[in-house]
């Protein structure tokens, strides 16, 4: 296999030197705006340049970001390319285009590193649905909103001072907006949830609320009563519909998402057959995210393509009902069943209402109960 390697940042650079040790694959050319120079590999600023290369093959995208990702990505599908990516935002905003496309092109996509970083996720939700209906995916799947909250809580940090510290470590951006407010979140469980349902759900309707308006009085508040907050994205299918959100969650101070620490990510699927099945691992970094990169160009040399069959859009319904700590805003008084301090734990709700009050009251902030009320 021949790559054409677009990006030389984290995930690129941390590819090419792992495909350095092997003899199946190589990379011919690295589009990169910055001067380096490799001792085995092309360095352009030109992308056509890779898609006139015809014994490039396989383009490996590593830039991360919308564009110029999409329109490299689109064009080398268009060319015959096969393409690897670890860009979530790229495949989940662009599904609906890019997986028939490649399908109509016949060229194989992948992109396990996506969801998950050095967790191998996607490519065991292909394996689980090929004898299974899964039921339910969703975890923890951000390390930098797992890393704060793991700080508040065992380490008594206020969010600002945690987010600070995990800025200083390289777990969180100079501008952490799409960790902290849940996007990078939300779009990982629409991604898992087209694969595990095979389906094509519409972001439009899954509501995502981040963790950025906790404070260590809510964290208090939860240790008080037995509680761990995380950010946690649930995907559901049962008998034709279909439902999708991420939102704060807390769980009983036992209860395995409650132990997860640092940046590590913890994501499951409940299939029919095998019940809860959860994975465990680095959701970033380096090398554990290229690895996987790595394992999808092995994946296409022996022949696989992407993980399901593409689905028709299906509209998302989230009427079921939880219990939610909330701390902040106007709540209607007669869904009030308890006070933990200056907040309230509401009666059941659905979720569908209780996204669309904290749009109308935004310096709130809410959890879901995990176990209902």
């Amino acid at each position: 296999m021949k790559v054409g390697l677009l990006g030389f940042g984290v995930v690129g650079r941390g590819f090419y030197d792992i495909v350095a040790t092997r003899n199946d694959i190589s990379v011919a050319k690295v589009v990169c705006l910055e001067d380096i120079t490799l001792p085995d590999a092309e360095v352009t600023r030109d992308f056509q340049s890779v898609l006139a290369d015809d014994s490039i093959d396989t383009v490996v995208e590593a830039m991360g970001g919308l564009h110029p990702a999409y329109e490299f990505v689109r064009a080398a599908i268009e060319a015959g390319k096969n393409v690897v990516t670890s860009n979530k935002a790229l495949v989940c905003t662009f599904y609906d285009e890019l997986i028939p496309l490649a399908n109509e092109k016949g060229v194989k996509f992948r992109c396990t590193a996506a969801v998950g970083g050095g967790i191998c996720w996607l490519s065991e939700l292909e394996r689980a649905r090929r004898v299974q209906k899964i039921l339910r995916v969703g975890g923890i799947m951000n390390g930098t909103c797992n890393y704060i909250l793991d700080s508040m809580t065992r380490l008594g940090l206020g969010y600002d001072e945690a987010l600070k510290q995990a800025q200083a470590l390289g777990y969180a951006e100079a501008n952490p907006t799409t960790d902290v407010e849940g996007i990078d979140t939300w779009h990982k469980v629409i991604l898992s949830g087209n694969i595990a349902f095979g389906v094509s759900l519409d972001p439009s309707q899954v509501p995502v609320t981040g963790i950025s308006r906790i404070s260590a009085e809510d964290v208090e508040n939860f240790k008080t009563h037995g509680k761990v907050c995380k950010l946690v994205s649930t995907g559901t299918q049962e008998n034709g519909t279909y439902s999708a959100y991420v939102q704060p969650t807390l769980f009983d101070s036992n209860a395995p998402e409650a132990t997860i620490p640092t940046n590590y990510n913890l994501i499951t699927l409940i299939g029919e057959h095998s019940g809860r099945q959860s994975l465990y691992g680095q959701g970033a970094g380096r090398y554990p995210t290229a690895y996987n990169v790595v394992q999808d160009c092995v994946d296409l040399l022996c022949g696989k393509s992407f993980y399901a069959p593409y689905g028709e859009k299906v509209c998302v319904d989230n009427s079921g009902t939880m219990c939610y700590y909330i701390r902040g805003g106007h709540f209607p008084t007669e869904k009030i069943a308890e006070h933990w301090g200056n907040a309230i734990i509401t009666t059941p709700i659905s979720v569908a209402s209780a996204h669309a009050w904290l749009k109308e009251n935004p310096d709130a902030f809410i959890a879901a109960l995990d176990a209902g009320c």
